[in-house]
């Protein structure tokens, strides 16, 4: 019985009870007065075709103004008050004043290397103009005297994060979207224990309704009192509110502005297979060290200073102003961050870009696969021009519902030529894309909405860096483990998949 009280009474089921409490006593009242007052019932029709109009006319992607559309025609007084909840992208006055400050504070500490942009523009003109395109739109430049390593597993990367962490001497910083008790934590908290008595400046960031299955409430004043500073990005309140949607799903480790980690990586013992919840879970990471350490220890201090209102001496953050080591050039390394409150898709632009600058090949891993048309055009362009595109996606789903929803793309995909793989041993979470033996992406941004369009996320671009190939590498072991999904898969479909498939896609912006 107590631990049927204690389920019950997870934030992780509360949060949503409060949302669907409040909206359901809000539908209520609203039904409530239209039966009773003609005029009111009248009043919602007509809002929502003027408001299917307004969105329809709005610079956003197709398939999530359909959605909104269908649904505030359909069902006009849902419609309209979820829009209005959920569905608008505006910022409020407050929340633009400190975008806006932190953006000007931090800026003009990540000017360009001239001389790095002009050597790669002569060296390849389509790579420039894709780094140009981040320098411009998610405002980081492009590194040299960085090195890369990849790891192609949790439990291959964590003891050198733990390495990297003992090594400390001055700060760090740790950003990631879930934190659960367990080996994985307990092992963190024990080195970071010993850094905090060694004087050491540790600061945490972790999303609040991410952890909201695996912390207690107010989980950063324990954190506090061990002499940790932390913060909970966006804490849940028990409000109906758009900003609730934005979550902070970014994985970054910085250790004294030299050494730093990305990747799809959490910080609970299913990343690192100390338990097993969906098989084998394959996970991906990058470490790098040296210039290009800058970006994410920028990024990282940007998200901590938007969260907690605060604002920094960057420079005392920004150590290669005394570095006595000098790192060599291990190709090219631009880490980058996207948003959702700036009005442009960085994250889902670079992976277009990567896509259509394929002429042998590009590789990808994803656990989902929720696309919208640009993408899939862009994929299946590649395919139908001679490009070998494959996807290799979990043969274990840790969500069944966003599973078939993701089975529900393959047919098309499948048609235009792109090999489509389940890897077999349990569940993919890795985020990666490589291509013809020059680049590679590797960060925290799935290929669906929520982190292409919702979500706070982060990522690394290499060009002709040993990480590329390493991620090649991974990438075609793993198919070796995965099973080759046909089209007879999709066709020989129960019916019933399929309706429910067609439903799903109809609203899978909104879900």
């Amino acid at each position: 019985m107590r631990k049927i009280g204690n389920a019950l009474f997870r934030r992780a089921v509360l949060i949503p009870l409060f949302i669907v409490l409040q909206f359901s006593w809000l539908a209520l009242v609203l039904y409530q007065f239209s039966l009773q007052y003609t005029f009111i019932n009248i009043l919602f029709i007509i809002a929502a075709v003027i408001l299917a109009v307004i969105i329809y006319d709005k610079d956003r992607y197709a398939e999530g103004k359909m959605s909104w559309i269908f649904l505030i025609l359909v069902v006009p007084i849902i419609g309209v008050s979820l829009y209005f909840i959920f569905g608008r992208s505006t910022l409020t006055k407050k929340t633009e004043e400190k975008l806006e400050r932190v953006n000007e504070e931090i800026d003009p500490f990540l000017t360009e290397d001239e001389q790095v942009e002009k050597a790669i523009a002569k060296e390849n003109k389509r790579i420039y103009n894709q780094v140009r395109y981040i320098r411009d739109w998610a405002g980081y430049p492009i590194y040299q005297s960085t090195q890369t390593q990849y790891y192609t597993s949790g439990e291959a990367m964590f003891p050198v994060m733990l390495d990297a962490i003992r090594s400390a001497t001055s700060f760090i910083f740790l950003e990631f979207f879930i934190f659960d008790s367990g080996i994985m934590l307990d092992q963190l908290l024990e080195v970071l224990d010993e850094k905090v008595a060694q004087g050491v400046e540790i600061r945490m960031i972790y999303d609040d309704v991410g952890c909201s299955n695996t912390l207690p409430a107010n989980y950063w004043q324990k954190m506090e009192e061990r002499g940790i500073q932390c913060t909970a990005f966006n804490p849940f309140r028990p409000i109906m509110s758009i900003i609730m949607n934005n979550r902070d799903h970014r994985k970054i480790l910085v250790v004294d502005g030299r050494i730093a980690f990305t990747g799809g990586i959490n910080i609970a013992d299913e990343y690192i297979n100390a338990i097993s919840r969906f098989g084998y879970w394959k996970d991906t990471g990058v470490k790098i060290e040296g210039k290009a350490v800058w970006s994410f220890t920028a990024m990282f201090l940007k998200m901590w200073n938007f969260a907690k209102e605060t604002t920094e001496n960057y420079l005392a953050y920004k150590p290669d102003l005394n570095w006595k080591k000098s790192y060599d050039s291990d190709g090219y390394v631009q880490p980058y961050a996207d948003s959702p409150i700036d009005h442009e898709n960085q994250a889902e632009n670079i992976y277009l870009n990567i896509i259509n600058y394929a002429k042998d090949y590009v590789y990808i891993f994803t656990p989902y696969l929720i696309i919208d048309e640009e993408m899939c055009v862009s994929l299946c362009n590649a395919a139908k021009s001679g490009v070998d595109v494959r996807i290799v996606l979990p043969g274990i789903p840790d969500k069944k519902m966003v599973f078939l929803l993701t089975q529900s793309y393959y047919k098309k995909l499948l048609k235009a030529g792109i090999k489509i793989y389940q890897y077999a041993k349990g569940f993919v979470h890795a985020k990666c894309f490589v291509c013809d033996d020059e680049i590679a992406t590797v960060g925290s941004i799935n290929l669906d909405y929520r982190s292409l369009y919702l979500h706070y996320e982060c990522g690394i671009f290499m060009y002709q860096s040993k990480a590329v190939m390493q991620v090649k590498s991974d990438i075609l072991e793993t198919i070796q483990q995965s099973k080759r999904i046909s089209f007879e898969f999709c066709e020989n479909r129960e019916w019933y998949v399929k309706v429910l498939q067609c439903l799903l896609r109809l609203f899978a912006p909104l879900l």
